[in-house]
């Protein structure tokens, strides 16, 4: 966590993009996880990921065309399918026979659910099951076909580690969020006690009611209660129960290399009436995560000159808790054994 780059955690389910951001008969290109990807969407709606560099001569794929079932080498014409297999070498003639399912540019796992895109990462050819995670994870309250409502995402220039330090601060919105409509200045600090279990790949704030100054959230019907969940490789979800709507956000984060980062929000809202007011929160929750990214750039400046950083008790826990349970994984994909959680249930207090 000392520095510019975090190493990249492999065998996991990654958001790589929001469902709607990808036509049918369209493919987007991207590096995700280090990895260079080509997504796309086939006439029938399905969706795939292929490695995005043609086995031939080495150029991107996303320079070919797509007719919606193949993809073509912009190059030679070498023509891939949706598993990655190369189908058509236009060159070829009569008795030059090659076994055409043997050359492949590679493929990824991806899957959509609830209008996001999900693409697997092995770590060292494995399917995700197994991996042991067969399917990514799903937002409570909302069911499989149920997309969010509303959806940024931004990128940082940071590391995942640096970004993911930023979902779990509990102590920085004072300081940072400091728009007109959420905080102004850092003189009402409240004192705030929460408990902590361990969960799947991670850890949770367990469910509890929040205070009458969170008016916002009265929308949904009091009491409202959240619990928020933290887990690898880098999702924060939050789960808003009111006794009239629920509503679930995601921050996902996506690592586009060692030193580069994704970040999503989505917001799944059960009140239909909601999605009217769309420009208006979708405006509101990129001024409240570019917040986030312009400290982190301002915070790269010091990281360049490698400073001994400190983490105190118990407002910079869960940052601990972030390396701790990343650095079990990793040791436990290395050793060939099952991941053991190493968080254990704490209270944790501090002022925000």
């Amino acid at each position: 966590m000392q520095g510019l780059t975090a190493e990249l955690i492999k065998g996991l389910w990654y958001v790589a993009a929001p469902g709607r951001d990808l036509k049918p008969g369209k493919t987007l290109a991207k590096t995700l996880v280090g990895e260079p990807v080509l997504m796309g969407r086939s006439k029938t709606g399905e969706v795939f990921a292929i490695r995005d560099v043609c086995p031939h001569r080495g150029i991107p794929l996303r320079y070919g065309q797509f007719d919606g079932e193949t993809v073509q080498c912009c190059y030679h014409g070498w023509r891939f399918d949706q598993t990655g297999t190369c189908v058509e070498i236009p060159s070829l003639r009569e008795g030059q026979q090659m076994d055409l399912g043997k050359i492949r540019c590679g493929s990824y796992p991806c899957v959509e659910r609830q209008g996001m895109i999900w693409i697997f990462f092995p770590r060292a050819g494995e399917t995700p099951a197994e991996a042991g995670y067969p399917e990514p994870p799903l937002m409570p309250d909302f069911d499989v076909a149920t997309g969010p409502r509303f959806h940024i995402m931004l990128p940082f220039h940071c590391s995942m580690d640096h970004a993911a330090f930023g979902l779990m601060d509990p102590t920085h919105a004072a300081y940072v969020h400091t728009s007109w409509w959420f905080k102004k200045g850092a003189k009402k600090l409240r004192p705030k006690e929460k408990h902590f279990a361990p969960s799947e790949l991670g850890w949770s704030m367990v469910r509890h009611e929040l205070p009458p100054q969170n008016i916002a959230y009265k929308i949904l019907g009091t009491p409202v209660t959240t619990e928020i969940s933290y887990m690898l490789p880098g999702l924060r979800i939050e789960n808003i129960r009111g006794s009239k709507y629920q509503a679930t956000g995601l921050t996902a984060i996506t690592p586009v290399n060692e030193g580069e980062t994704e970040v999503h929000q989505f917001f799944w809202v059960s009140a239909g009436w909601m999605s009217a007011f769309k420009p208006i929160f979708e405006h509101l929750m990129r001024t409240f995560l570019d917040q986030d990214r312009v400290v982190v750039i301002q915070q790269r400046e010091g990281l360049i000159h490698k400073p001994n950083l400190m983490l105190i008790n118990d407002a910079d826990t869960q940052a601990r808790w972030w390396m701790r349970v990343k650095d079990t994984f990793v040791k436990a994909q290395a050793d060939g054994k099952p991941f053991e959680n190493p968080i254990q249930p704490m209270t944790l207090r501090w002022r925000s």
